[in-house]
């Protein structure tokens, strides 16, 4: 099986990344992912942390039954009229070649000493009872955008386990990936989690894009 239309925007972003200057392409795992260093300024990063940690709250899970241990950071939705928020949120757009409107609001996140995010995907379950919203809300969560926004002393990996490939958090890097495979169809390769941070702090922000318009 497979699904024309998140074939087609997967074929789309994957080749718009891989012209984009500064992008790398990490190969051999399985799944699309792109890696672009220094894609936010430490000045550009600092705001950001500032706007996360005036609004953070215990962040929440899309469960029937959650987990209270499964993801134990701190979240907000950031204020995508804000135009330095709108700024950032129209640079990730443009690399990506995804129009803003299938974009998510930008969600920053903080992970203090022990706060993780067990193993999950990022797109959604059709099993799921969420998954009938959610499909009239734009549909399938087809790409991920996340930018480290600074490094903590120890732990706070993005730890892809199904792939084996472990991502180390760089200040103003970008990370991003296609949640679904060549034929558009779910990708169990990108199931990662963020380990425990040791040390420090771990401030991230992510943009999820939908196949269609987001609602």
């Amino acid at each position: 099986m497979s699904d024309t239309r998140l074939t087609e925007i997967g074929k789309h972003v994957s080749s718009r990344l891989k012209r984009a200057p500064g992008v790398t392409v990490v190969n051999g795992i399985g799944l699309d992912v792109y890696v672009r260093q220094n894609f936010l300024t430490p000045h550009e990063c600092g705001g950001l942390i500032a706007m996360i940690d005036a609004d953070r709250k215990p962040s929440g899970i899309l469960s029937s039954d959650p987990d209270p241990k499964f993801r134990t950071s701190e979240s907000c939705d950031l204020d995508r009229w804000h135009p330095f928020v709108d700024g950032i949120d129209a640079r990730i757009c443009t690399m990506m070649g995804l129009k803003a409107r299938q974009g998510e609001t930008l969600q920053g996140q903080r992970y203090a000493v022990g706060q993780q995010f067990k193993a999950h995907h990022d797109y959604f379950h059709h099993s799921q009872p969420y998954w009938v919203d959610e499909k009239t809300r734009g549909g399938q969560r087809c790409w991920t955008a996340m930018i480290y926004l600074d490094e903590p002393a120890g732990g706070g990996e993005t730890w892809f386990s199904s792939a084996g490939f472990k991502v180390s958090p760089r200040t103003g890097m970008l990370l991003a990936w296609n949640n679904m495979d060549a034929d558009g169809m779910l990708n169990s390769q990108t199931l990662h989690e963020s380990l425990p941070v040791t040390a420090g702090i771990k401030n991230i922000v992510t943009k999820w894009y939908r196949e269609r318009f987001w609602l």
